[in-house]
């Protein structure tokens, strides 16, 4: 069996990242909630795809790669974070991005402008673009570089150990302030930070439930793709166990029409969060895991008294990129 210190990594940011507690949120809801701040890594702006890149980019040094290409859309987390850890360590980055959301070179488009990637942007269906990504490779071999594809949001066993070794740092923190915990609660769409946090905490027998939150895919594509993620990853650790159809906890009723579609609801969740506890939430990700978590609470699906972890995956620019839905679902200013 191999472990997590047997793979190469690269040290982007500090960690641990803080944990905390949400002492008004809890009183609203009625649980004992957590945040995991892993929108506060320094690295632009931070989010979960950087404990991916650590893996993933420690693999590309080890093949001697000088070229990242990575994939998304316009406005896409992950490729705004592989730029810039590809630019932290001398890596040059492509980004092959697909014409979802805003038009407009704003947010984490604009800083993938600002971090000089190579962007190459594609008015095609998701199910081209890895045919592209091995097109543009095998033209960046013929200049003489070496490059490394990365999959959509880092997705792929090697990401998997970023939440792997997550999941270790978050029950460490729990154990020290003597806190079990019943859930974990995030966004998920591409299923690599489910696929870590749940073999994670499978792994570690903690009893915790991890349940994910879809951004915008249904409940079977996602589940299927964490299964397939999953039994890839405990077979490259060498693990005796995978993750079973039961593990895998997946919401798809908070979408509010897929991916990259803003409500009303979820600038109401976003306003809630930022008033009671100063923390931002984005309009694609987790405010809808907030919105999720929420109505589990109502529900009775995630009990009253219960010790909830929320996953802030981050997104911060994702709040500029989508502004004009926010000012139009009625947020306002007084001029003088």
């Amino acid at each position: 069996m191999m472990l997590l210190g047997d793979f190469p990594r690269v040290k982007l940011v500090k960690l641990p990242t803080p944990l905390q507690y949400a002492a008004r949120l809890s009183e609203d809801l009625g649980i004992d909630l957590y945040f995991k701040r892993d929108d506060a890594m320094e690295l632009a702006f931070g989010g979960n795809k950087i404990r991916k890149l650590e893996y993933l980019l420690g693999d590309a040094l080890k093949k001697n790669c000088d070229t990242v290409i990575t994939t998304g859309a316009l406005c896409s987390n992950h490729a705004r974070l592989t730029v810039a850890a590809a630019r932290k360590i001398g890596l040059k980055p492509v980004l092959i991005l697909r014409t979802t959301g805003p038009r407009k070179v704003k947010g984490n488009l604009l800083l993938d402008v600002l971090l000089e990637a190579d962007v190459r942007i594609f008015d095609v269906e998701a199910e081209k673009i890895p045919e592209i990504m091995e097109k543009v490779a095998r033209e960046l071999e013929e200049e003489g570089r070496k490059p490394y594809i990365i999959p959509g949001g880092g997705a792929c066993p090697i990401g998997a150990l970023g939440y792997l070794n997550g999941s270790v740092e978050l029950m460490h923190q729990l154990n020290e302030l003597c806190v079990k915990p019943d859930y974990i609660v995030h966004s998920t769409g591409s299923g690599g930070t489910q696929t870590g946090l749940t073999l994670g905490m499978k792994a570690l027998n903690s009893g915790v439930k991890v349940i994910g939150i879809s951004c915008g895919g249904s409940r079977e594509r996602i589940s299927g793709r964490v299964k397939e993620l999953a039994d890839e990853t405990s077979k490259m650790l060498g693990l005796p166990f995978t993750l079973q159809d039961e593990d895998i906890i997946v919401y798809d009723e908070y979408t509010f029409g897929g991916y990259g579609i803003v409500t009303g609801e979820v600038l109401e969740v976003m306003k809630k969060v930022a008033k009671m506890e100063g923390i931002i939430l984005d309009p694609l990700y987790t405010a809808k895991a907030m919105i999720g978590l929420i109505d589990l609470v109502k529900k009775g699906i995630i009990e009253k008294g219960s010790t909830v972890i929320f996953i802030h995956t981050g997104g911060t620019p994702l709040v500029f990129q989508y502004e004009e839905d926010l000012w139009k679902y009625g947020l306002t200013v007084k001029w003088p």
